[in-house]
């Protein structure tokens, strides 16, 4: 995981601290541990945290658990995560029903739960939604997610204490649900994080604007990337929070029915909800800045404009200048010296060849062109 310079790493994920059974953590994954399990064998005993290759090596300690949490990275999700929640005792049509959903799915089969919630991450100037599959039985939460990207370490350095703090005497739907609400919520701060990248986006679009020698074909292209990734993020948090609003006013059997854990899931849709107003007031700055940018560069068109239209009057007035001795110059050239009838017929000439052409050019404009009858008609 290759930190970079605003300290969260290329897979949208914020390095934890290197310190201790931390960094043994990120060496194991950084190895091929694709796996994390934590489970509680039973009431009263200390959780157990793990790390593996494969899901198949945790199979027998989560089926003698009381509670187990099974983070899985699968180099395919349809294929591989549909094998592995199989093989813990889901649905084999649980994953490829949640995939079809538009960046996130709710299904509820009774004993069983299953949700998608986006995964994003910005890479340079992209936005990439993967999908975090969770789900949920008696006494198992299983979450798998793309192998391209990194999620819940944070939880997983903490989640053997997470499971100890939870008292013996609460509910076995209690303690799901607890947990469910830890995942969403590491995932959802995750990808809040990414509205920086957008944000450092939107600048570069901005300096990238002030330059004057930027082609306005990539300028029209930064717009649009821009836009999109904000749209695109605007959108995971909506289907995220449809989600959470199934949970929260669902009716699953995995889930608590105690009103004090599912005002947690309430305190979710809030922050969800908090995001997205964010996201909206950036999108509003986003367009006043670029209307404004757009205003500056016509005002340096329509101050070009004045000057051309400067420069042709100051050139109509001198070859007006020009033109009149010119013309005087021409005719006193052969005027003196004719008798009377020669000067009417060259003066005829001179009149009738001068109204012809009048006529001539207004009825070509006219054709050409709708003249106003008032200066200031449209």
């Amino acid at each position: 995981m290759t930190e970079t310079t605003n300290g969260s790493n290329v897979n949208g994920e914020r390095p934890p601290a290197m310190n201790g059974t931390a960094a043994s953590e990120v060496d194991q994954y950084k190895a091929g541990k694709k796996v994390i399990c934590v489970s509680l064998p039973h009431l009263s005993a200390k959780p157990v945290k793990t790390m593996g290759s494969t899901p198949e090596e945790f199979l027998p300690t989560v089926q003698k658990a009381a509670l187990s949490w099974v983070n899985y990275a699968a180099p395919d999700l349809e294929v591989d995560g549909a094998k592995v929640a199989a093989m813990f005792g889901f649905s084999e049509s649980m994953i490829s029903g949640l995939l079809k959903g538009y960046y996130a799915s709710f299904e509820d089969r009774e004993v069983e739960l299953g949700i998608m919630i986006p995964a994003v991450r910005v890479t340079g100037s992209k936005l990439n939604v993967f999908p975090l599959i969770v789900l949920v039985k008696k006494n198992l939460i299983l979450t798998i997610h793309s192998m391209e990207v990194v999620r819940l370490v944070q939880f997983s350095r903490y989640a053997d204490s997470y499971l100890t703090k939870l008292p013996d005497v609460m509910p076995q739907e209690d303690k799901l649900t607890m947990m469910l609400v830890r995942i969403i919520d590491e995932n959802n701060t995750r990808n809040f994080e990414q509205l920086r990248g957008i944000e450092e986006l939107s600048d570069s679009l901005s300096e990238t604007l002030v330059d004057p020698t930027t082609p306005r074909g990539e300028i029209g292209k930064q717009i649009y990337g821009v836009k999109h990734s904000l749209i695109t993020y605007l959108n995971t948090l909506w289907r995220t929070l449809d989600v959470i609003n199934s949970l929260r006013y669902g009716d699953a059997d995995v889930i608590t029915d105690n009103t004090k854990v599912l005002a947690k899931v309430g305190l979710l849709a809030d922050d969800l909800n908090r995001q997205i107003e964010l996201s909206e007031h950036m999108s509003e700055v986003l367009a006043s800045g670029l209307e404004v940018l757009q205003s500056l560069y016509n005002n340096q068109l329509q101050v070009l404009n004045n000057r051309m239209s400067l420069t042709m009057t100051w050139l109509t007035i001198l070859g007006t200048a020009v033109l009149v001795p010119n013309t005087l110059a021409t005719i006193f050239g052969f005027v003196f010296g004719l008798d009377v009838l020669e000067i009417i017929w060259t003066m005829s000439v001179i009149t009738m060849s001068t109204i012809a052409a009048t006529a001539l050019a207004w009825w070509w404009v006219k054709k050409r062109v709708k003249l106003p009858k008032k200066a200031d008609e449209a």
